[in-house]
């Protein structure tokens, strides 16, 4: 066997830059590159191999460890998981800065790598700088908290065991039905140590990931499930869109006539205007879809993971008799509900049943004109809002049916947290599939204009738009200028309704007279924070980094500013002011969150009767 000595951290990315996907005969370089940034931990190690010997892999020099993860995650979401970014970061506060990252990759299935430095494995010099010494397990580092948001984590301590780890890695990786991030520690000493590695490691290996096909018995008893219900509801997951089966999701609803609904993450998979999208579904979901939801007695669940926002904390189904099918090709997501679970990609299990109920005959039973009646008048409603106008400045639905009306039907929106993923997930109208690119399993503040620059980096050719709240800009906007560094232009929408207004509402609408949420100043005499609002020229800031940056008070101005933004070629900004608490919500639906049973307002006690009453209504699993 022939070998070649390496620093572990070169032989790491050296296998790194070999490693290949090939899903449907068609071959992806897997691993696009390195996004880091350097300190004592990583800088020596895996710093000089980037420098030195990285292959064909791109370094992108992040600002924010969580920012890069985030936009390392935006890319793969935006490329159906087939190709990825590493990021790597020093020991302690640069590792733990990914960790909440991680967690929202893991969550919403995506692939990331990780490879946070860590505390010396020789231990001579302990405690180092940013070390966390635990008296009692000395073991125990900073990377141990990537433990439980993580799909795989190892720890390199000896160069050698980069071997078996770095393939084990790359399984989770490329595993439709077990990604999420990935962590390998990389104590900085070991990144440095040499080793004698076997050439075959460094060869040129294809992943094949395998389509899973259903099982026929799990066919058969799939397909008796549909064929004995008259009024099936599709809910439509981000599954559709990672298995490229969006094309079949409409092949398979209009043979049948069965409507579809759509998740956050499965919205644009069929456009808005299809005659069977009812449009969102759950707590940010239309009246079409919540409605039709509460009659339906079969739920089609397709690549979806039932958060409680899609299943209004299991309030949404209301027949006695209602049952659930759930296509999906992670196992503990195809039997969420009590569910009838196909395990199969969906791409895989859509064409089998389509098949299936084709020779058998089957068809759904709504009644004549009631899916187009529902329809028409969800579309009525969303006119009004887009076209609803408020005394005192834009409202937040306004401002989206401006922004909906004037970018390219092309362009792809990237949002996470706040009032607009309720809004943009009932209003916005999709009209292809991947331009609506919501991070909603976690619900990331911060993640906007990260996950911009990596929606930028994966679809170069496209217009992509960060519509985010300024909570959420102040919390994270340093990949802004990574974004001008490499020369991928984002274009941010900045709604500024001055505070975290989402939880503000929340916070009113169970009792509360709403207390910490808005961005005021300390007031005289009752020593809260109910003065005047802070005054913040985003536009300003924006200017300061480097980016093209415009004001907009009004439609007018909005469209010119919009209209504008696309002539520049760098990123822009639009700081657009919006009237705090114009942002929709409701439409049949209801989202469980405890309310105090014991409290000095008889706003707070009334509020948790009427929640506790609607808790027994939902479905107890």
């Amino acid at each position: 066997m022939t070998t070649t000595r390496l620093t572990m951290a070169q032989a790491l990315l050296r296998f790194l830059d070999a490693q290949y996907v090939s899903v449907d005969g068609v071959e992806t370089k897997f691993v696009h590159g390195v996004m880091g940034i350097f300190g004592h931990g990583n800088v020596t190690g895996i710093g000089e191999a980037l420098e030195r010997s990285a292959g064909d892999l791109v370094y992108v020099q992040g600002k924010n460890e969580q920012g890069m993860v985030h936009a390392a995650a935006a890319y793969a979401k935006q490329k159906n998981r087939r190709q990825i970014w590493a990021c790597t970061s020093s020991i302690g506060p640069g590792a733990l800065n990914m960790v909440t990252a991680a967690a929202t990759a893991t969550v919403n299935r995506i692939p990331v790598l990780l490879l946070p430095g860590d505390n010396f494995a020789c231990r001579q010099p302990d405690p180092v700088l940013q070390q966390i010494e635990a008296p009692s397990d000395y073991t125990v580092s900073a990377t141990d908290a990537f433990k439980p948001v993580s799909r795989y984590w190892d720890r390199i301590s000896r160069p050698e065991q980069l071997i078996a780890a770095a393939r084990q890695a790359i399984r989770v990786l490329t595993d439709p039905a077990e990604t999420g991030a990935v962590t390998l520690a990389l104590p900085q000493d070991v990144q440095a140590e040499a080793y004698d590695y076997p050439d075959s490691l460094f060869e040129k290996t294809v992943h094949v990931i395998d389509r899973r096909p259903p099982s026929a018995e799990g066919l058969q008893r799939a397909a008796a499930r549909i064929a004995a219900s008259k009024r099936p509801l599709i809910i439509a997951g981000g599954g559709v869109h990672y298995s490229d089966a969006t094309g079949d999701l409409a092949a398979f609803a209009e043979a049948f006539g069965i409507p579809v609904a759509e998740t956050q993450a499965g919205k644009s998979a069929l456009p808005w205007n299809h005659p069977l999208n009812l449009g969102a579904i759950g707590v940010t979901g239309s009246l079409a879809a919540n409605r039709t939801a509460a009659k339906s007695d079969l739920i089609i669940g397709i690549g979806t993971r039932y958060t409680d926002f899609t299943t209004s904390s299991k309030w949404a189904f209301q027949r006695e008799d209602v049952s659930f099918l759930n296509l999906n090709v992670n196992g503990a997501d195809s039997v969420k509900l009590g569910g009838e679970a196909l395990v199969a990609d969906a791409k895989e299990g859509l064409k089998a049943l389509h098949a299936k109920l084709s020779r058998d005959g089957y068809k759904a039973t709504y009644e004549e004109d009631e899916l187009a009646g529902l329809k028409a008048e969800w579309d009525r409603e969303v006119d009004r809002l887009y076209a609803s106008e408020h005394p005192d400045g834009l409202s937040q639905t306004r401002v989206l049916g401006v922004i909906n009306e004037v970018i390219p039907s092309s362009s792809v929106i990237v949002c996470a947290a706040g009032s607009l993923p309720g809004d943009l997930h009932r209003l916005w109208r999709a009209a292809e599939a991947k331009t609506y690119h919501m991070e909603y399993g976690f619900s990331c503040m911060g993640y906007e204009v990260s996950g911009a620059l990596g929606v930028a980096l994966a679809e170069p050719d496209r217009e992509v738009y960060a519509l985010v709240g300024d909570g959420s800009y102040l919390m994270m906007h340093s990949e802004l200028v990574t974004s001008l560094q490499e020369g991928r232009k984002i274009t941010i929408l900045l709604f500024d309704n001055h505070g975290f207004q989402c939880i503000h509402n929340l916070q009113r609408s169970n009792g509360s007279d709403g207390f910490g949420n808005e961005f005021r100043r300390r007031e005289e005499g009752t020593g809260r924070l109910t003065g005047e609002y802070l005054p913040i020229d985003f536009a300003a800031h924006a200017r300061a980094l480097g980016a093209k940056a415009y004001k907009a008070s009004t439609p007018e101005e909005l469209r010119a500013a919009l209209l504008q933004a696309r002539q520049e070629t760098v990123t822009t900004l639009i700081e657009i002011p919006v009237v705090p608490g114009t942002n929709t919500d409701g439409y049949e639906s209801w989202w469980r969150v405890e309310v105090p049973e014991v409290s000095v307002s008889s706003k707070v006690t009334e509020a948790q009767r009427e929640m506790a009453a609607r808790s027994k209504e939902a479905r107890p699993y």
